[in-house]
């Protein structure tokens, strides 16, 4: 099955031909990097990919994950997530979900699991969850939830498979109330350029709407952190990734210069 994102089409692409660019900034990791105090900020291949694997780690530890737990990857992408826990838990079980099969074909090429540790990837639906309720320590989206039909959905699913005490970590695209009419204006004006390059995907609900949705899916809302700063050194590596891909560059530089400046 595909998931239907032109982009994903455009790196996995890259990928078979081997493009250097597009296998060291989006060959494991398929999101933003991270920048934390202390880090040195640079606008290398190999700057980004430290940053992408932090961003991994960010998010894992903002939801608690450690040895002997059992953690769902929702939209694993590549698998580098589920290879970043693999290389710093034990005892754990991983499993990562994803919609198209192309990306968990390269998941699997790619990770295996350490000793002591197991790894699977399974093709499924964030929204339909193929799991018994109950069934994981912890559950992890990483730049995903955007892609799918309903957030809403997403997070009763989640709740659905937690054990109790256990934690939903999500990083996503979260745009300021005063700047999501500004998205959709430019979006509409310049042919919906944002679908065009990632397929549906849905940038528009405000930090207050995201909160009152994890709440009416039965979640408490524990943290919500603003992480926009730490992720701006990403769009450089962005832009030459896309140069390099040499599909949609036009559309594609728009697109990521107009969000890279709404960020800003």
């Amino acid at each position: 099955m595909s998931a239907g994102l032109p982009y994903f089409d455009i790196l996995l692409a890259g990928l078979e031909q081997g493009k250097p660019g597009v296998t060291a900034v989006f060959g494991a990791h398929v999101h933003w990097g991270y920048w934390g105090p202390g880090d040195r900020v640079d606008d290398s291949i190999a700057g980004f990919a430290a940053a992408a694997e932090r961003m991994s780690g960010t998010v894992a530890d903002a939801a608690g994950a450690r040895d002997g737990q059992r953690i769902l990857d929702v939209g694993c992408g590549f698998g580098g997530t589920i290879a970043h826990l693999d290389r710093r838990l034990s005892g754990v079980e991983l499993v990562g979900l994803n919609i198209d099969s192309r990306q968990l074909e390269r998941a699997r090429a790619q990770v295996q699991a350490r000793a002591g540790n197991s790894v699977s990837f399974i093709e499924g639906d964030a929204c339909a969850l193929p799991f018994p309720d109950a069934s994981f320590d912890t559950v992890l989206a990483l730049e995903c939830a955007f892609h799918f039909p309903s957030r809403r959905r997403f997070f009763e699913e989640a709740a659905r498979v937690l054990r109790p005490g256990g934690r939903l970590a999500v990083s996503d695209f979260v745009p300021a109330r005063i700047a999501a009419p500004a998205l959709r204006f430019q979006d509409l004006v310049f042919g919906r350029y944002i679908e065009r390059v990632s397929g549906p995907t849905d940038i528009q609900i405000t930090r207050e709407q995201y909160q009152a949705l994890g709440r009416d899916a039965g979640l408490r809302v524990d943290r919500l952190v603003d992480i926009t700063e730490n992720t701006l050194p990403t769009y450089a590596a962005l832009r030459r990734v896309i140069e390099e891909a040499d599909r949609h560059v036009a559309t594609a530089l728009f697109g990521a210069r107009a969000l890279e400046a709404v960020c800003r």
